[in-house]
């Protein structure tokens, strides 16, 4: 067991974390209204608090085994509660639980301002278990869209026999969860979005973040973060000879270079079409293309050259920052840009490894197969999560319903949900409805004629 491999996989773990708490709630509550932003960084806290206690219990199970269900997802009572998992295993356990929490907390960006939090609360076991998981077993754990036999790759371009395993013969390439997060993430955004119907004052009024050092904090956060959600994501063969050692060194080196600079590239191109389309570019823009080259080289960081890197970065900016309009165009109401950064972001990511992948890619001279490999995983990604969101969001819908009423969204979440306020502004209503135990102390005052 090399001891310095699994100290690594820890920290990872603690910065994926991390991206989740504090950082994903700083960006997007910084991005939200002043009115809302402590629901916005609650919908985080809780994915914390739900999704790690469902991942222990059958999340993992679900996820990783040898009871395979079709392809689609593995028996969650092989290895419930972790029956029988122990040692350094508990290091990937964990590692893989803080994947399936920030994947969970990304959705909340899109429906802002208006789902009710009980309705957030019952959402995300339901959600994780009939998308999450699912997706992560087909893509890592060896199902549907992974390079064993009888997955989607096989069905298009047949197997072949390697090292003593049929195989198929042009293998998907997600290294860190362009499909089973970003994509994931994306779609589940939209189809919420589409069910809660838009923000009041949507394309009517101004509605702006309420503040921009908090949105740029959660983003240099989540860069740094970020490293331990893509680095952290070499399986090492912990042989403990030279030569494992030195693949190991050269793939993080390469993943941590390509992280960085697609997420570099990305940042310019965010401000190239801001500059040519607006004048400025903007803090905002800044910030948003950091998690938009972060995107986009989660599934392609160990199969790119750092030039490769740099050019995947620049389109998935570019077109994340033309994507986050198309809300208005089409008009649905994604409030903080769930499915312009992390849906068109991972489809860059996901399908442009066909393209820029140093072993595979079109562009250097291996054909068409990766590309058309790349691109069913990603239809099949999105059919799969459109599908279980929405069949788990109108459950929730028929029984509790999912929109908070007319005078709650006007009032703000965190009163309304939480009672409490992100800000003493010294207001009447400010300092009446700061917390529960405020309004209720301020109601017994007026009955005692205070």
């Amino acid at each position: 067991m090399d001891t310095g491999y699994h100290a690594w996989m820890l920290i990872a773990a603690s910065l994926v974390l991390m991206m989740t708490t504090p950082a994903l709630a700083l960006f997007y509550g910084g991005m939200s209204r002043s009115k809302s932003v402590l629901n916005m960084m609650m919908m985080s806290f809780s994915a914390i608090g739900i999704v790690g206690i469902v991942y222990v219990l059958w999340g993992w199970s679900m996820s990783y085994g040898d009871q395979d269900v079709a392809m689609l997802f593995n028996n969650p009572f092989e290895t419930f509660g972790l029956k029988g998992i122990e040692g350094v295993d508990y290091i990937f356990v964990g590692f893989q639980l803080t994947f399936a929490v920030i994947t969970a907390a990304l959705i909340s960006g899109a429906v802002a301002d208006r789902l009710k939090f009980s309705a957030w609360v019952v959402f995300l076991p339901i959600w994780v278990t009939l998308s999450y998981f699912p997706l992560a077993h087909m893509v890592w754990g060896g199902g549907f869209l992974s390079h064993a036999e009888g997955g989607l790759a096989a069905l298009i371009f047949g197997t072949t026999e390697a090292a003593g395993e049929i195989v198929a013969n042009v293998a998907p390439v997600d290294y860190a969860g362009g499909t089973v997060v970003h994509i994931n993430a994306g779609v589940a955004g939209l189809v919420l979005a589409i069910l809660l119907g838009k923000r009041l004052g949507f394309g009517k009024e101004p509605i702006k973040p309420h503040n921009l050092p908090l949105t740029m904090i959660g983003a240099g956060l989540l860069w740094f973060g970020w490293f331990g959600f893509n680095v952290g994501s070499i399986v090492f063969p912990a042989d403990g000879s030279e030569e494992s050692n030195a693949t190991f060194l050269a793939e993080t080196s390469l993943v941590w270079l390509n992280t960085t600079v697609a997420t570099a590239a990305a940042i310019v191109g965010w401000m190239v079409v801001e500059k040519i389309r607006h004048g400025k570019a903007t803090s905002l823009g800044a910030a948003s293309g950091v998690v938009a080259g972060l995107v986009a080289i989660t599934p392609a960081c160990g199969a790119l050259s750092p030039v490769g890197a740099i050019l995947l970065g620049l389109t998935s900016g570019a077109l994340c920052a033309l994507a986050v309009g198309l809300k208005y165009k089409f008009g649905y109401d994604d409030a903080l840009d769930v499915v312009g950064v992390h849906l068109v972001g991972g489809l860059v990511g996901t399908v442009g490894i066909g393209l820029l992948a140093v072993s595979g890619g079109l562009f250097y001279g291996d054909g068409v197969k990766l590309l058309v490999v790349q691109v069913a995983i990603a239809l099949f990604a999105m059919f799969w999560s459109a599908v279980a969101t929405l069949v788990v969001a109108l459950a929730i819908k028929a029984v509790m319903g999912l929109r908070v009423d007319e005078e709650n969204e006007i009032d703000g979440l965190d009163f309304s949900e939480h009672g409490e306020s992100g800000y003493e502004l010294g207001t009447s209503r400010g300092r009446g409805r700061s917390s529960v135990a405020g309004t209720t102390t301020d109601k017994v005052k007026e009955g005692a004629g205070a």
